[in-house]
């Protein structure tokens, strides 16, 4: 309803993951850098690793569409709650593998022979898990042991285990050492300083269609109260101006001023909490890692809204 006001195309500061919108911050490209580095290098296991709202997914579909440019067949698990036997079974419905039998030994023999068909072939094989911070021990076990899917030179499966800084903490314990000393990139993603927020509204506006000469739809004050509720997070920059964008339409207000911030962020309870994880929430038990019996009927509901190879380049989770 706003965009007519203020000269947009369409909603710039939508939360969806579209890859269009990525925020190349010098972190986020040499992020961005190190995975396709990992990737083509055939480094094995990567790790992606930022707080809830930095852009971890946003960047992951980036890139699941430069895979997919370059015909390379990945699989993405974009739901981790899921055990053992459901995790062969997405990964293999994923590659589109086709195995009768529900045998791991079966599954693993026909992964093992399609990924030996795709090295020969030149091509390369890569498997994303988003949300890797819920993944269960025996399931962190099970990609570990997909490393041994190798040549004498060469891992046949390429891995990205994209999580929340909780995944960090998990991989730090003593019962995943084998799979912590396996990782051979590790990438993360932060908070946008002031000025890197200014530079982030901009561009998300210029890509809704801002005229570059028009009249300013956020003023200086403003984008300065953005960057003091939002900490730099660009989830809660989003929140912040997409809720701006209706009120100052309502108030019929450009440019946007501090107040109309202000307001949202208390109504958000922004000026009071931060959108970060504390040290606390960080510390899981070995025992909730260990249990797949929490997961164990998720399977069918997992089955029901798992997303069809045909529509894997829009993808995406948080």
């Amino acid at each position: 309803m706003y965009k007519r006001f203020f000269g947009l195309k369409e909603n710039p500061f939508n939360v969806n993951p579209d890859p269009r919108y990525l925020f190349l911050t010098k972190q986020t490209e040499e992020t961005l850098s190190g995975l396709m580095y990992g990737i083509q290098t055939r480094k094995g296991i990567m790790t992606l690793v930022g707080e809830v709202g930095t852009g971890k997914t946003t960047l992951v579909n980036r890139l699941l569409d430069w895979l997919h440019q370059h015909g390379t067949k990945t699989a993405f698990l974009f739901n981790s709650r899921i055990n053992s036997t459901q995790f062969f079974d997405f990964t293999l419905a994923e590659f589109e593998i086709r195995c009768e039998s529900s045998s791991k030994s079966q599954q693993l023999m026909k992964l093992n022979e399609w990924l030996v068909e795709r090295f020969r072939g030149g091509e390369t094989a890569v498997l994303i898990i988003d949300e890797a911070q819920n993944l269960t021990f025996p399931v962190l076990e099970e990609i570990r042991l997909l490393t041994n899917l190798e040549t004498s030179t060469e891992k046949l499966l390429q891995i990205v285990l994209s999580g929340q800084p909780e995944f960090e903490e998990k991989l730090n314990l003593p019962q995943l050492r084998q799979l912590r000393q396996r990782i051979m990139i590790r990438c993360k993603t932060g908070a946008l300083t002031k000025e890197e927020i200014h530079d982030y509204i901009f561009e998300r506006l210029k890509i809704a269609g801002a005229g570059a000469n028009g009249q300013p739809i956020f003023s200086p004050a403003a984008m300065e109260a953005v960057h003091k509720y939002s900490l730099g997070i660009p989830r809660v920059v989003n929140l912040l101006c997409e809720h701006a964008l209706i009120n100052a339409y309502v108030e019929q207000q450009r440019p946007i001023g501090p107040k109309i911030i202000e307001d949202i962020a208390r109504e958000f309870k922004l000026d009071i909490a931060e959108p970060v994880a504390t040290p606390e929430s960080l510390r899981t038990s070995a025992e909730l890692y260990n249990s797949e019996a929490f997961i164990q009927n998720l399977g069918e509901a997992l089955s029901r809204f798992r997303v069809s190879p045909s529509t894997s380049s829009s993808r995406g989770t948080k």
